[in-house]
C-alpha cells in the first residue's frame, strides 16, 4: 500500500472509536506474516497487486489459525472481480476513489461481521424492488441459483440436463423478468437478496 494511501487510513480511522490503525504491510507475504504474528480483525487487501494473486492469498489465509475479515480496496473493482472477491471470502470491496465516509462505514461494518460493498460497483446491474423473484419459472429459479453459484452456462447445461443454448434463452427471460443486467449482478443480487452482502452507497 502507497505509503500516502496508508497515511490517509492511519488518519481517518483515529477519528474512529471502532477501529484502530495497526501497521501497514508492504506485500502479500509480509500481510501473512502480520496475520500470524498480531492477529487483526480486519485486513485491507490493495487489488493494486493484483487480481489473481490477491485471489490465491484469499484462498490461502483460509487455512490459517486466525482469519482476519477482509476488505479489498482498489482503484477500480469490475463486478466480476467484486464478485470473485467476495465468493472468496473478502468481507468488504471498497473503491479507493470512495470518500472518507464510505471507507470508513465500510470498516465499521465489517468489523461488526456484515459484509459491505459499495452500489457503485453494481449500480447498472441491480435490479429494482418492482421486479419479484417470484415471477420467475420453477427451472429460472434453477437457473438463477447456479448462476448465483458462479457455475458458467455449459456447467450449468450439464447440472440440469438442458443444452447450452436453453440456458441462454432461461438467462435472457430471467433478465427481462427481474430487471437486472449481466450474470454479475444476477449473483450479487442474490447475495444481496439472502442477506449475505449488503450495498451502501
Amino acid at each position: 500500500m502507497q505509503p500516502i494511501a496508508t497515511e490517509g487510513l492511519r488518519v481517518l480511522l483515529a477519528s474512529s472509536l471502532e477501529v484502530e490503525f495497526l501497521r501497514p504491510a508492504d506485500s502479500l507475504a509480509h500481510a501473512m506474516e502480520l496475520v500470524h504474528e498480531n492477529h487483526p480483525d480486519i485486513l485491507i487487501v490493495d487489488k493494486g497487486f493484483g487480481l489473481h494473486a490477491v485471489l490465491d492469498w484469499l484462498q490461502a489465509i483460509k487455512l490459517g489459525e486466525h482469519v482476519p475479515k477482509i476488505v479489498v480496496w482498489g482503484v477500480s473493482v469490475t463486478e466480476a472481480e467484486a464478485l470473485r472477491f467476495l465468493q472468496s471470502g473478502a468481507k468488504g470491496i471498497v473503491r479507493k476513489t470512495s470518500d472518507l465516509s464510505a471507507i470508513l462505514a465500510c470498516l465499521e461494518a465489517v468489523a461488526q461481521g456484515k459484509t459491505w460493498m459499495e452500489d457503485a460497483v453494481f449500480r447498472d446491474s441491480v435490479r429494482s424492488d418492482r421486479y419479484p423473484r417470484s415471477e420467475l419459472t420453477p427451472r429460472e429459479q434453477q437457473v438463477l441459483v447456479l448462476v448465483e453459484q458462479g457455475f458458467k452456462n455449459k456447467e450449468i447445461a450439464a447440472e440440469l440436463g438442458i443444452r447450452p443454448g436453453t440456458v441462454k434463452i432461461h438467462l435472457k427471460h430471467i433478465f427481462e423478468k427481474t430487471g437486472v443486467r449481466g450474470r454479475y449482478g444476477l449473483a450479487i443480487t442474490g447475495l444481496k437478496d439472502k442477506g449475505v452482502v449488503s450495498l451502501a452507497s
